[in-house]
């Protein structure tokens, strides 16, 4: 074609036509999965269009197929507000919680009586929020906290099964759409596949790939990888009355939805698909953990409302933890942060929950010697969700006649200096300052998100660092340079240049996170937080006896003792000098007093568990301001919880100790009088 020919209707047509076909094809193809055309007339057709509008830019449209991956990556993902926010549903294990469950709702709206339930399988993904405005893509968001996610519009313009536009003749103003970005197993294997053939590390299983993928930077590799994304909610201006329509309206839309939905007339038809799925689920090519129930009526769902933590309407049953036996190879020892020495079984691979498990937790001697845990016996391995493999029985029955006892290193394997079992703890530990192990643990956690934030600095660079003796301590992060960094293998000028900016720019964190960087044992960074206004500088904290940190709101003496003692250590004393020289934040300002006296003033909360609508660190500046104190653990002197969804042993403690349970909505409440 002449670069230089002028634009004429005909051509104008031409790439209008392109466009209609190639939509149309994607749709039938990724919607329907029913291809219309081969894939070498797809991308003849594509790469036709791609020519045009190179040389007629102004043809270009942010719709056209062309357009899903942008040439230049981005620099990095910012914080979005979701304009609907995205709740979490209330777990069932089985069928007589979903029973349990449709008893509740049936007590809210005890005159209905008939109903209907929509079940659809829970596909293990990515959540994502997307928004439509006048029919075109304008954002895409990584779920988050429910309110709060990063904006990755580049990468999910990337994922074909996306419409870039909706099929609609007149969309409204605005359109939200949620919905799961997984990745098939084809996809995932191929992933690995290469990233073994280059030498990197293999992702664990789908989902941590797909949340890895989606969080690229450059959106030709998330292209590359071949993200899918099923489409289960629609918030749309109109009169659909049903969940079901709303899936109908979504396929319409060019969305693909899960095909293997289903409408229940009752319970029961519910539990047959449930079951029916706990078998079949194991012949899809994607990974599903488990069942989303919701009422059909969206005119019902709007009776029932929320719970403070759920929807009332909707659940999810989940598929219980996958086990499989295997045989315990070997026991092996990983040094942590705080020198703790802990037990891993080295197991002959064995598949769980869609992904190949070699190693799992054993925690400790203790647990091991509850076990009778020996080299070569036959175990049962438990993977759960995220939670890390481990071991949770023995079969004796088939232990061989060579099994062998496994006896704890007297040494650390890391440093080699001799190991402490502390009394009263099951753990063993390297209590070794210098050991590599510990110094590794000490810098990601310093430069971790709730530390002090550094972007570029993660266990990688770590190692590297420790192994080239170029940082000792955390203080000695603030003498990098980049020439130092240059000498490092596979670093450019530009990463160093970044990385040496984001360590200088860490130095303006508040006093806060540099104490939770600090890494003392049993500090937290809700403990951190209560410290720091406690004892607003470094001088003041390091002065304070063990006495005067417990009368601190939920400090007991283990506590304080842990604080004490790290600060009247040579070493860590040395550490604050180096920190003071490097001009980190070792002051704070002084903690807000309530001007008014109200119903918390002087009272202490723990926040525990997921809030509805809060982050943990908003609810606790408000009941800051308000006046009162947040610890991070459960005591005699805790005054209230606040517990959101997986709330855990914090508030099993709370119970046995008789301390007052809120809501998110209680606590507001409460401050608001």
């Amino acid at each position: 074609m002449d670069s230089v020919a002028q634009l004429t209707p005909e051509t104008q047509q031409r790439v209008q036509e392109l466009r209609r076909l190639l939509q149309q094809a994607s749709y039938d193809y990724y919607v329907l999965d029913a291809p219309t055309i081969e894939d070498s007339v797809y991308d003849q057709l594509y790469r036709e269009l791609q020519t045009i509008e190179s040389h007629y830019p102004e043809l270009i449209t942010p719709d056209s197929p062309t357009q899903r991956v942008g040439e230049r990556p981005a620099s990095h993902f910012t914080s979005v507000k979701h304009n609907i926010p995205l709740y979490s549903l209330e777990n069932a294990f089985g069928n007589a919680d979903l029973a349990t469950w449709e008893q509740r709702w049936r007590k809210v709206a005890p005159d209905v009586t008939e109903f209907e339930y929509v079940c659809e399988l829970k596909i293990d993904g990515n959540a994502l929020a997307l928004t439509y405005e006048n029919g075109l893509l304008v954002r895409g968001a990584t779920r988050g906290d429910g309110t709060t996610g990063e904006e990755i519009t580049q990468n999910v313009r990337a994922i074909r099964s996306v419409p870039l536009r909706l099929n609609l003749e007149n969309p409204p103003p605005v359109v939200e759409v949620r919905g799961e970005a997984f990745l098939s197993l084809d996809s995932f294997e191929q992933i690995n596949r290469d990233r073994e053939k280059a030498g990197e590390s293999l992702f664990a299983n789908p989902r941590n790939a797909a949340a890895g993928t989606l969080r690229q930077l450059d959106a030709k590799i998330v292209a590359q990888r071949r993200l899918d994304f099923f489409a289960y909610t629609l918030h749309v201006p109109g009169e659909l009355e049903t969940q079901w329509q709303a899936l109908e309206l979504l396929r319409e839309m060019g969305f693909r939805v899960n095909p293997e939905r289903e409408k229940c007339a009752d319970l029961q038809a519910v539990q047959d698909y449930c079951d029916r799925w706990s078998i079949d689920r194991t012949q899809l090519r994607y990974m599903t953990d488990g069942v989303v129930i919701k009422l059909n009526s969206f005119a019902l769902q709007t009776r029932l409302g929320f719970t403070q933590k759920f929807p009332r309407w909707a659940i999810a049953l989940k598929y219980p933890a996958e086990e499989a036996p295997t045989i315990l190879e070997n026991i092996s020892v990983n040094v942590g942060r705080t020198g703790a020495i802990t037990p891993v079984a080295e197991l002959k691979p064995v598949q769980l929950a869609g992904t190949t498990v070699s190693r799992a937790t054993l925690h400790n001697r203790d647990r091991i010697a509850e076990l009778d845990c020996r080299i070569g016996d036959t175990v049962i391995v438990r993977k759960a969700g995220e939670i890390i493999p481990e071991v949770v029985r023995v079969l004796t029955e088939l232990r061989p006649e060579n099994a062998r006892l496994f006896e704890m290193p007297t040494h650390c394997p890391e440093c080699h200096e001799p190991v402490v079992k502390p009394e009263n703890e099951a753990v063993t530990r390297c209590i070794n300052a210098s050991c590599p192990a510990i110094l590794r643990g000490a810098l990601t956690h310093w430069a971790s998100r709730d530390a002090l934030d550094i972007n570029g600095v993660g266990e990688k660079l770590v190692a590297q660092l420790v192994d080239q003796n170029l940082v000792n301590s955390v203080a000695g992060l603030y003498d990098l340079t980049i020439e130092k960094l240059l000498t490092l293998e596979r670093m450019g000028k530009k990463s160093a240049e970044k990385i040496v900016q984001a360590i200088q720019d860490s130095k303006s964190q508040p006093w806060s996170r540099v104490l939770y960087g600090l890494g003392i044992r049993h500090v937290g960074s809700v403990n951190a937080q209560t410290l720091t206004q406690a004892f607003p500088s470094v001088e003041e904290l390091a002065a304070a006896t063990p006495e005067q940190i417990s009368a601190v709101p939920g400090f007991g003496s283990e506590i304080a003792q842990s604080v004490s003692q790290w600060f009247q250590n040579h070493g860590n004393q040395e550490l604050i000098d180096r920190l003071r020289q490097a001009e980190i934040q070792l002051k704070g300002e002084v903690a807000p007093v309530a001007l008014v006296e109200t119903a918390i003033s002087g009272k202490t909360f723990v926040i525990t568990g997921t809030l509805p609508t809060l982050k943990r660190d908003e609810a606790q500046a408000l009941i800051q301001k308000a006046g009162g104190k947040v610890t991070d653990s459960v005591s005699k002197k805790t005054d209230y919880l606040v517990a959101g969804e997986k709330a855990g042993s914090k508030l099993e403690k709370a119970q046995t100790l008789g301390v007052s349970i809120l809501s998110e909505a209680d606590l507001l409440q409460l401050i608001q009088g």
